[in-house]
This record gives C-alpha cells, structure tokens and sequence, in this order.
C-alpha cells in the first residue's frame, strides 16, 4: 500500500510538471479538446487517443476523475455492474488488483470499495500510458469570448491561463456544460414540469413521503411565531401545484470521506468561519427525537463514503439553484458555501453540548484522512454537482425512457444506463407550520423502472447551434431523465463512447450529427463496450429491489 501510495505521488508529480509547463499561455492546435475532468473526460480522452488522435484534456480542479477521485465511492447498485465494460471495466479491475482483489461484475451485490487516492492514481497511471493526451490543469474557459466560433462550428477555445487551443471536435465533458454554454448551444437547468414531455415525475412533487422528516421540526427563529422568520436551511415560498416547472434542483453535497485510523487521522477542528446558528434545524430535530445521518466504514482501509439523501444531513435543499447557471464567481461561492457549512456540521455533530449521546457516539473519533485530497486541506476539492446544465437536441431522454411499461425503440445505443430516476429533494419549505422536504423521487423498488440504451442522438446538439461538439455528461434530457444517467460508470462508459464518436468525426471529416452510427457500433464493439441488456435484466432488478 505505501509503495502504491508512493508511485501515486510520483506520477502526480511528474504529470502536473510536464503538462503545465507545456501549455501555459500557448498556442495548440490538436485533434480532439476534452474539456471537464469528470469520469466521462477521461474516458473520452483515451478512448480518442488510442483510435490514432492527438487530445488535449483540460481539468480545471487539476484532478482527472471527477468524482470518482473526489469522495463518491458507492456507486454501483442494480446489478448495474453487468453493463460495464471497455475503459470503465478496466478501470474497476486496476482498482480492484491494487487491493489484490478481482472485480466481480456478473455479481449484482458487487461494488467497488476503492479509496480516492488510489482511483486518482489508477486514472493518472492510465492517462500517462497514452502518448497522444495532454492535460492542462487547474484552469477553465474564459468566461467572456472565451469561445470562438465560425458558423456553427466551435473554432478554438481560450482559456483563463492564456492557452488557446484549435480542435476539429470538442467534447465537453463537463457536469456544468460551460463549453455547450459559451458555444450558444440551448440548454436547460430547471425541472421543467411534467407538462413538457408528458412525464408524471417532473416539476414540483405535491406529495413527498420518502426522506420526509421522521419528527416535526419548528422551522421559526421564535418558535411558533411565523412572524419571526425561518431558521438556516428553509426557504421561503409556497408548495404549489403538482408537476409545476420550478427552478429548484436537487441538494448537492460532499461525499465525504473520513477515517478513524489513529495513524491516519487528522480532527475536526471547530472551522474559523463556524456560525452556530446554522445548525439550528438540527438542535431542534434532536431535541424531538429524531435520528440523524452517521458515518461508517463502508470503503477499503476503514474510509467512509457519507452520502447524503436522509431527511436531515448535508444535503442543503434549495441552496443551490443559482449554481447551474451561475458565473465562476457564484458558482465558487456556493461551493464555498456547501465546504463552510459541511465542515461546521461536522464539528457541530461531535462538539455541540445539544447532540445527545447516541449522535455523539456515532461520530466520536471520526476525522479527515491525511493521505486523501492532501493539496485541499484533506477536503474534496469538488462538491457533488447532481444536476448542472442539460444540452436540449432533437432527441431528448425523459422519463418514458426509464418507464418499465415502455418499449425501448433505441436504435444506436452507446451505453446502457442502468439506474432508476433519480432526483434529491430540491428544497427545505414549511409545510402546516413545519419543516417539509419537496422534490425527492423515488421509484427505485416499486417496479416501474428498467434500465435502457442511451442513444447516440442524445450526446449531439442541433447541427445549425453546432457541428463540433459532443457531451457524455450534459445530455439532452429531462431533469427526471438524467436522474437515470447521472451515474459514476454509466458517465465512464458514455465518456468513452463519444471519444469514439469524436475520433471518427476527425478521421472523416464530418459533423458529429452525420457520424454513421454503422461505424461508431463498430468501433465501440471492438473496444469492449457492452451495448446490449442481458437477457436476464428484469430478475437482476427484481433480485435487487
């Protein structure tokens, strides 16, 4: 384990020192330009790189991965394991051989309990492997004229160190979809209403009963005085109706990973910026009764991955609807926000003479790894983005899609996505004079979902918005929608597919929207992705609902 921990330290540092002495304040003409470190950016880069292209890949947090480098470890349930294949099933198995284990995809109870360190360092061993990538860390797209583009086709992007980079395909692999943004490509970040696509599980939920609060929370500063105000974590506003469009999205959070390794632990100590009135919500759910969220080793070496989906955790519901269309400055600043908030929590949990015993003893001992996210203060440097922009093409993946009594009619599957739809409360209200949680859907046991093909369509815009660009993360969806997409491996695998799509689109010099799908099946065939459902899929979910 020190050897591997040590090669990770070395490649990292071999790897930050070539790439940005290469590309700061330069000029770059390439192949392929991937921007967004997330899971699908590395695929695609590789996947390019190894059909013959050169690829730049920008990360902007400096760490390829995405979230699989930033805390998210849990992330396949389902059975969904028995569609992975290609660059993410080598990915799972490299993992899997650090800890002298093999991974066990035809096991629908099978996950992977890899450490982020040694996911990050799996990935950077694998990027090095290929000749024809370089990566530009620790900077974005220039927020204005930062994309330059000819007609309908993006002729070069510039970047806020200086670089600019000429590419015949892009692929923004983003969660936030800056690249679709600046490109003048429509997107959409609200959940739209069930009315636009005739879903039932969009807009505003009338009814939530799944994650509600177990106890009655007063949500007043004064208890009892709705003239007083609401106390930290509830917005104002009514419920209203069924269905309705609202530009509330799901919470997002930090996946958290702690260890109480005494070796390897640091504490938590109480944050400079701690406001203690912010945890008023959770006094109060104490005090009543209630139960709360706790940690417990569920990933390699005695580490935690600590979602957060409860009734009351680290999910804060409404904080963040600025944040998908918001600029670098309001999106680092709700980032800033989760980090402050999160940490203060932490210290609350463990300190706070209002947690009762049992909470205590649940986070008693618990403290940050000191060989994880060792450059941000043993902290994730990325919070989990559940839902950013979502690219609007003439295909777009709703809820039918995912709908059991629906047939699949996908003729030109990259992937198979294989989660139910899956969508976090979206805000924190009062509701009868109490604290009410709105937004959460929830199908996962109820026998109405199946997994199913991702076309090929839903990963390229509008030919006359743009004919170069290409996204594995952003896809043209509904918000319910890419509550089934939004997936670790599911992005790896769309990641690769499109790096594909890319690399054919250069070799024949056409528009991504005539790219023949004959060819990119082919191509994806021979690169092991699995583009069809086991005959067995529907006992897979039954078994594991």
């Amino acid at each position: 384990m020190k050897f591997f921990k040590l090669l990770f330290l070395s490649i990292l540092g071999i790897t930050l020192y070539a790439c940005e002495d290469k590309v700061q304040q330069s000029h770059i003409t390439t192949d392929i330009c991937v921007l967004g470190g997330s899971e699908a950016g590395f695929t695609a880069a590789i996947q390019a790189a190894r059909l013959g292209n050169k690829v730049i890949l920008i990360v902007p947090t400096g760490h390829p991965g995405g979230m699989v480098v930033e805390g998210l470890g849990k992330d396949i349930r389902f059975g969904s394991a028995r569609v992975i294949g290609g660059i993410a099933r080598e990915f799972y198995e490299k993992v899997e051989a650090n800890y002298g284990q093999k991974a066990d995809f035809e096991n629908p109870k099978w996950y992977s309990k890899y450490e982020p360190s040694v996911a990050e360092a799996v990935i950077e061993q694998m990027l090095k492997n290929e000749d024809n990538i370089t990566l530009i860390r620790n900077t974005r797209i220039r927020e204005k004229n930062g994309v330059v583009k000819n007609e309908n086709r993006v002729e070069k992007v510039i970047l806020k160190n200086g670089s600019e980079i000429k590419a015949k395909v892009f692929v923004d692999a983003s969660i936030e979809g800056h690249l679709l943004h600046f490109a003048g490509i429509t997107t959409e970040t609200i959940r739209e209403g069930n009315e636009k696509y005739g879903e039932n599980l969009n807009g505003v939920q009338e009814v939530n009963t799944f994650k509600q609060f177990m106890v009655d929370v007063d949500p007043y500063i004064i208890e009892g005085d709705s003239t007083s105000g609401l106390i930290p974590t509830i917005q104002a506003g009514e419920l209203g109706n069924h269905g309705d469009p609202s530009h509330y999205i799901q919470g997002f959070c930090f996946r958290m990973c702690l260890t109480k390794d005494e070796q390897n632990r640091l504490p938590i100590n109480k944050p400079e910026d701690y406001v203690p009135e912010r945890y008023e919500i959770y006094r109060r759910y104490l005090k009543e009764g209630g139960q709360l969220f706790k940690p417990e080793a569920n990933r390699q070496n005695g580490k935690t991955d600590i979602g957060s989906w409860h009734d009351l955790s680290a999910n804060l519901y409404g904080e963040n609807w600025e944040y998908p269309e918001g600029d670098y400055e309001k999106q680092d600043s709700i980032i800033q926000y989760h980090r402050s908030f999160t940490l203060g929590l932490l210290w609350f949990l463990q300190n706070d003479e209002s947690v009762d015993s049992l909470t205590r003893a649940n986070w008693e001992g618990w403290g940050l790894p000191k060989d994880e996210f060792t450059d941000n203060g043993n902290w994730p440097r990325r919070l989990y983005i559940r839902s950013g922009r979502r690219m609007v093409s003439e295909y777009v993946i709703t809820e039918h899609n995912v709908n059991i009594k629906v047939k699949d009619t996908v003729s030109d599957p990259i992937a198979i996505a294989w989660w139910p739809p899956d969508v976090h409360h979206a805000r924190r209200i009062v509701k009868d004079g109490k604290a009410y949680n709105e937004g959460f859907t929830h199908v996962e046991n109820d026998g109405t979902w199946k997994p199913f093909k991702i076309s090929f369509q839903a990963t390229v815009p509008k030919k006359d918005e743009c004919s170069n660009v290409l996204t594995p993360t952003c896809l043209s969806s509904s918000y319910v929608g890419y509550g089934s997409i939004r997936i670790v491996p599911t992005f790896m695998i769309m990641g690769q597919s499109v790096g594909a799509a890319a690399a054919i689109a250069v070799s024949e010099n056409v528009d991504v929207q005539d790219i023949p799908y004959s060819e990119l099946e082919k191509v994806l065939l021979s690169q092991n992705q699995l583009l069809a459902l086991p005959d067995d899929w529907l006992e897979i979910i039954t078994m594991n609902n």
